[in-house]
């Protein structure tokens, strides 16, 4: 696994990347996670980003699953 050098940059903190962890553009969305924080390029979609990391796994997935309906007080008035 590579490293990055962390540096103060103002009253933020950066970090600079290697080369080869290039992005294209000038933003990126960023996600703190329980493990760590999550860099994406902006420049494209996250939803596109992830359909294609979870393209590369194959699992068991129910389209549907069998559960019962929930009822809940006040929401059949909304529906009608």
């Amino acid at each position: 696994m590579k490293s990055a050098k962390l540096f103060k940059n103002g009253g933020s903190q950066a970090v600079r990347l290697p080369t080869e962890f290039k992005f294209e553009g000038d933003e990126v969305y960023i996600k703190k996670t329980r493990y760590g924080v999550l860099l994406l390029p902006k420049s494209q979609s996250p939803w596109k980003l992830w359909r294609e990391a979870i393209e590369h796994y194959e699992f068991p997935f129910m389209d549907e699953r069998p559960q019962g309906q929930q009822v809940r007080e006040g929401l059949d008035e909304l529906f009608d």
